[in-house]
């Protein structure tokens, strides 16, 4: 079984060679027509970096929407509705600058990732934010990953501090 770098590499490489808006299209139809999206009041998603999945148009719908903001290592979770200022990461991430609120507000959590397996688990980029914040959180929401088709795999190496999400699309 290849290494979770190894397999960081080629997820990285694969992604500069699909037609991420297309895909990005096509899971934006299928989160919205997934159980866990519709019953969702409170969702946070992810603002995409290059080469990453733009789930942004589901801003339009008639939901609370959130940004993760890293801070002290940790994820925060901060309201964020569309046109709304964002700020520069160290990580070159868009972060929103408005104050966090409590992760118990939240309904579902679409994570970020480079991979997925058929058991749920995800490739992230190697720095544990969200699974930390998935462990730390006593929230009870559920969890979605959506990456390409291309980049689901039958089994990803897994770590005891890994956390499994509710779906994979």
């Amino acid at each position: 079984m290849d290494s979770k770098l190894d397999l960081r590499s080629k997820a990285l490489n694969l992604r500069k060679t699909l037609p991420l808006k297309e895909i990005s299209a096509k899971k934006i139809d299928k989160i919205r027509s997934d159980e866990f999206y519709i019953q969702a009041k409170h969702v946070m998603i992810f603002y995409p970096m290059c080469y990453e999945l733009d789930l942004r148009d589901l801003l339009k719908d008639d939901k609370k929407f959130y940004l993760p903001r890293v801070e002290n290592q940790n994820i925060v979770v901060c309201p964020y509705e569309l046109g709304q200022t964002l700020c520069k990461s160290n990580f070159g991430v868009m972060e929103p600058c408005s104050k966090s609120v409590n992760a118990d507000i939240l309904d579902l959590v679409i994570v970020p990732a480079l991979m997925a397996d058929e058991s749920g688990y995800r490739l992230g980029y190697g720095g544990g934010f969200y699974d930390r914040f998935l462990k730390t959180s006593e929230a009870g929401f559920k969890t979605i990953v959506a990456v390409p088709d291309e980049l689901k795999i039958k089994r990803l190496p897994v770590e005891d501090f890994d956390i499994k999400v509710d779906k994979v699309i």
